[in-house]
């Protein structure tokens, strides 16, 4: 039978890399494997610098760097105006 496991709730930061820095030092938990819960604000409290830095940053967008990826001009296409 599987060991419980005990919760143990610490701040903690993230930085460009991805990689997490605890806040305080884990001073009563011994060496050893943890298992970590990541949790955040809602994806609608990040705004829109955040995203678009998350993105801009993204490996999973790579492909656009591809000059095969850009298939329009501004030639192409008509102009849309909104009247509304």
């Amino acid at each position: 039978m599987e060991t419980p496991l005990k919760a143990v709730e610490l701040t903690s930061t993230v930085d460009e890399k991805g990689q997490l820095h605890l806040d305080i030092p884990v001073t009563h938990v011994g060496p050893g494997t943890v298992r970590v819960i990541l949790l955040r604000k809602d994806d609608a409290d990040i705004d829109e610098g955040e995203w678009l830095r998350a993105a801009a940053h993204n490996s999973a967008f790579d492909f656009l760097k591809d000059p095969a990826e850009d298939l329009y001009t501004l030639d192409d296409g008509e102009p849309f105006n909104d009247q509304g």
